[in-house]
This record gives C-alpha cells, sequence and structure tokens, in this order.
C-alpha cells in the first residue's frame, strides 16, 4: 500500500480504511535555510487537544516540550529536537485514539519558532517542512503533508489537524501560519501563554 501525498486544505480518513489502527506516531520534520543570523533555529512541535469551539480548557489540553503527555496519556511528545539537524523526523508526538477522552473533538498539530520573533527568525527561513503520520504498530507510513514554501513572516503554524467523524479519525492538511508564536497560538485555543 503506498503512501498518500496531501495537498493544503485535504483531508482524508485515517481510521475507516485503517479498522485495526489505534496509535500513531505523527511525525514532524523540517531543514533551515542557510543564512547569517546569530542564532540557531530551535523550532518546537506541539499538540493541542480541542473540545467544542476549537479551543483547549488547560495546560492538561496543551502537549509541548513542557508537558510532554496529555490527559491519560492519549497524546505523547517524544521530546525537543532543539537543532532539527539530520534526516527523518525532527520531532515526534504519539497519539492513542482509545485513550482520548470523549469531549476531545480534535488534536491540532503544530510548530513555532522559538524565540523567532526576538531571533528576527520565521517560517520565510526554514523549507522543506512536512508532516506524516504513521501506524505506531506497523510503521507504515500512512500519509504525509509537504508544506511547501507559503510562509514568510510567520512564526507558528497550525500544520494539521486529526479530528472525529462520527466513530472514525480523519486527517485535515491546514498548514495555516500565524505571527505572533507560540502565545498567539495559545490564544487562537483559548489558552494564555505565561
Amino acid at each position: 500500500m503506498s503512501v498518500i501525498s496531501l495537498t493544503k486544505g485535504q483531508k482524508i480518513d485515517l481510521t475507516k480504511g485503517n479498522p485495526n489502527l489505534t496509535k500513531v506516531h505523527v511525525g514532524l520534520g523540517w531543514d533551515t535555510n542557510k543564512y547569517s543570523g546569530q542564532h540557531a533555529f530551535d523550532l518546537d512541535a506541539a499538540a493541542f487537544l480541542l473540545r467544542t469551539g476549537d479551543k483547549a480548557t488547560g495546560i492538561q489540553d496543551f502537549v509541548f516540550y513542557n508537558n510532554l503527555k496529555g490527559i491519560n496519556d492519549c497524546v505523547i511528545h517524544r521530546g525537543d529536537n532543539l537543532t532539527g539537524e539530520g534526516d527523518g523526523d525532527d520531532e515526534v508526538i504519539k497519539v492513542d485514539f482509545s485513550k482520548v477522552p470523549a469531549d476531545i473533538q480534535k488534536i491540532a498539530f503544530t510548530v513555532t519558532i522559538h524565540d523567532g520573533q526576538a531571533r528576527n527568525q520565521n517560517f520565510g527561513q526554514v523549507s522543506n517542512a512536512f508532516v506524516r503520520v504513521l501506524d505506531d504498530a506497523t510503521g507504515r507510513e500512512i500519509l504525509r503533508y509537504d508544506l511547501g514554501e507559503d510562509f514568510s513572516i510567520e512564526t507558528a503554524i497550525v500544520v494539521c489537524e486529526i479530528y472525529r467523524h462520527g466513530a472514525e479519525w480523519k486527517f485535515s492538511a491546514v498548514g495555516s501560519g500565524f505571527s505572533g508564536g507560540l502565545q498567539a497560538l495559545c490564544a487562537n485555543f483559548g489558552l494564555q501563554a505565561g
């Protein structure tokens, strides 16, 4: 079975065509362009567990480098990669669909540039950004979404969403940029960044 490549705005069933799929590995990766800045890039992946109205209700709904596990361990961040060096996934977030509380309607996966505004860094200086979803049990890659070069001044991106559709889970390739980094993302999802 071949990997499905998606473009921005596309949606696809995850569990309907893969009835045994209960745990997924969401890998996010990127390269930074060579430029004459003084600071290394530190990109951070995160997941927001969203309820009705696409809102999180507290820190337990925000999985990132300082809070590696969501409610019931339904979402687990595998740790911060400070450099993005090398090939493959730079950061990984695992999801166990069987543990996701019933009131969580959607999981939004994001990438931000740590201190991007202060360091004068943005996603215009990042290339080859992608997300891929693998069956955690078999390691088989199910789908991939390459973000392309659509961003210039943004310091945060909602890369994709995995959401409930009846009893099934679907994937949406979002690719929506934000200025204002992590604070802007948190505000968008109903949280205040400390």
